[in-house]
C-alpha cells in the first residue's frame, strides 16, 4: 500500500507545500474543507444569486449549491459527487471557474431538470482580495478544535446571465454587485451530528450577534472602493463574554486601512431574525469615528440554510449522497417564520451602504446571526432559532 495520495494534474505545478499530492491534505479530520461562497445582486434588490462549492477530500465528496432569490422566492439546487480521482470544480449542473486568479471568477449554473433556473455570472474584483484574521475556536466544552480555517473576501461586480421560468436577465458590472469568499481548513457542521459523544448544547441565556458583510462604494465621481467587518459578539445573562471583530476599507491600488473596532446600533425582526436596518458605528486606529448607515434594499435575501449551512432536512455539507446526486426545490415565501426555520435566518441580505467619511454609497452582502434574547433590539427568547 503506498504512502503517498494518487497523482492529479495540479501535481505539475510547483505549489507543494506537504509531502503528498494535491489530492491529499496534511490532517485526517473528516471536517476538513476547502470552500467557496458567492453572491451576486443588482443593485435595486430585483434578483439574488447564490453560489456554493465545498471539497471534503477525507470523505470523498465534493457538493454545490446554486440558486436564485427574488424577492421572498427562492429557487434551489443542490449537487454532490464521489471525488474519486476527479478534482475538477463541477459538480452535476454546478461549476467554477477560475478565469484570472485573484481577479475573475466564473459562477454557473446550467439549465436542469430540477427548478426553472440557470445563470452564468463572471465575478471581477474591484481590489484585491483580502485575507482575514484565521479563525480558530474550540468547542463549548474546550475539549475539541471546532474550527481552523483561513479565509480571504473579495468585492466585485458581476455579468452575465440569468433565466429564470424562460425569462431571460443579463446583469452588467454598472448595475450588478457580487462578492466571493474562498476559505480551507477544519470547519464545524460537516456530516451528520456526531451522535456517539457528550452532546455541547448551546446554553440557555446564550446570545449571540455576527455579522459578516463586504461592501463594493462608488464614489459620485465614479471611483469605487470596498469596506468589509466581520464581527462576534457573545454574550451570556446579559454579560460580554466575548467580542471579536475585524475590518478594513480596501482600495484597488492594494492598500488596506483596518477598521479597529464597531458599535453596531441596528434592528431584526424577531420572529425571522431578518435586517431592516441602523448605523455602524466604526472606530479607527487614529481615535477618530466612521459612522454608517446600512439599510435592506429589498425582500430578497439567499437563505443559505438551503445549501446546507446549519443542516436543511437532514442534510449537511459533505455527506455521502452517492457517485452522483442532483436536487433541489422552490420555496414560495421565506419570510414565514415556519419556513425561515426551515432554511435557517443565516442569509445573504443585499443591503445599501451610506458611508459620508470616505464619500462613497455602497451595496453589500450582510450575513447575519442574530440568536438568543437582546432587549436593546426587542428581540426575544422564544422567538430565536439559528
Amino acid at each position: 500500500m503506498s504512502t503517498i495520495g494518487p497523482l492529479i494534474p495540479a501535481d505539475e505545478t510547483f505549489h507543494h507545500q506537504i509531502t503528498d499530492t494535491f489530492a491529499t491534505v496534511g490532517q485526517a479530520d473528516r471536517s476538513w474543507t476547502e470552500k467557496v461562497c458567492a453572491m451576486a445582486c443588482a443593485r435595486d434588490g430585483s434578483l439574488q444569486l447564490g453560489f456554493g462549492i465545498g471539497k471534503y477530500p477525507n470523505r470523498n465528496v465534493i457538493d454545490a449549491y446554486a440558486g436564485v432569490s427574488r424577492g421572498v422566492e427562492q429557487w434551489n439546487v443542490r449537487a454532490s459527487r464521489e471525488i474519486a480521482g476527479d478534482h475538477t470544480t463541477s459538480v452535476g449542473p454546478v461549476t467554477y471557474e477560475v478565469v484570472e486568479p485573484l481577479r475573475a471568477i466564473r459562477f454557473a449554473l446550467a439549465p436542469n431538470d430540477i427548478v426553472p433556473i440557470a445563470f452564468d455570472w463572471t465575478f471581477t474584483g474591484i481590489a484585491p482580495p483580502a485575507l482575514e484574521q484565521r479563525e480558530h475556536h474550540r468547542s463549548r466544552d474546550g475539549a475539541r478544535l471546532d474550527a481552523d480555517i483561513v479565509r480571504y473576501h473579495h468585492t466585485g461586480t458581476a455579468r452575465g446571465w440569468v433565466e429564470i421560468d424562460g425569462e431571460r436577465i443579463e446583469p452588467d458590472d454598472a448595475t450588478w454587485i457580487s462578492t466571493r469568499d474562498h476559505s480551507w481548513g477544519v470547519r464545524y457542521q460537516v456530516g451528520a451530528p456526531v451522535e456517539d459523544v457528550a452532546p455541547t448544547p448551546i446554553p440557555e441565556g446564550v446570545a449571540m450577534l455576527i455579522l459578516w458583510c463586504p461592501v463594493l462604494c462608488e464614489r459620485p465621481d465614479g471611483s469605487r472602493y470596498a469596506l468589509h467587518w466581520y464581527y462576534q459578539r457573545h454574550t451570556f445573562a446579559d454579560v460580554y463574554e466575548r467580542i471579536e471583530f475585524q475590518g478594513g476599507v480596501e482600495y484597488p491600488d492594494g492598500r488596506r486601512e483596518p477598521i479597529a473596532a464597531l458599535v453596531p446600533d441596528l434592528a431584526f425582526r424577531d420572529d425571522n431574525r431578518r435586517f431592516l436596518g441602523g448605523t455602524l458605528r466604526f472606530l479607527m486606529p487614529d481615535g477618530s469615528e466612521r459612522p454608517v448607515t446600512c439599510a435592506p434594499v429589498s425582500d430578497t435575501g439567499f437563505h443559505l440554510g438551503a445549501g446546507l449551512y446549519h443542516g436543511f432536512d437532514g442534510q449537511w455539507h459533505g455527506q455521502w449522497h452517492g457517485a452522483r446526486h442532483v436536487e433541489g426545490e422552490h420555496l414560495a415565501d421565506c419570510s414565514v417564520p415556519e419556513v425561515a426555520r426551515r432554511v435557517h435566518q443565516h442569509r445573504d441580505c443585499v443591503i445599501t451602504v451610506d458611508d459620508p467619511m470616505g464619500g462613497g454609497t455602497g451595496w453589500g452582502n450582510l450575513q447575519s446571526i442574530v440568536y438568543g434574547a437582546h432587549p436593546t433590539m426587542d428581540l426575544t427568547e422564544q422567538a430565536s432559532f439559528l
